[in-house]
């Protein structure tokens, strides 16, 4: 699973993550809470976030 690009949806609690390969097909797709999202992008190699 190669991630290329993260899109990520901010909200209060909750954050939506959707990721993506070199070819656009889906490959992630993950509900995290505030305290989740740093060790969680720390574990990531680097790709693109929008």
């Amino acid at each position: 699973m190669e991630i290329t690009t993260i899109g990520l949806d901010l909200a209060k609690n909750v954050f939506q993550v959707h990721g993506v390969n070199e070819r656009g097909k889906a490959v992630l797709r993950k509900q995290l809470k505030r305290d989740q999202v740093a060790p969680f992008f720390a574990n990531l190699p680097p790709c693109l976030i929008g």
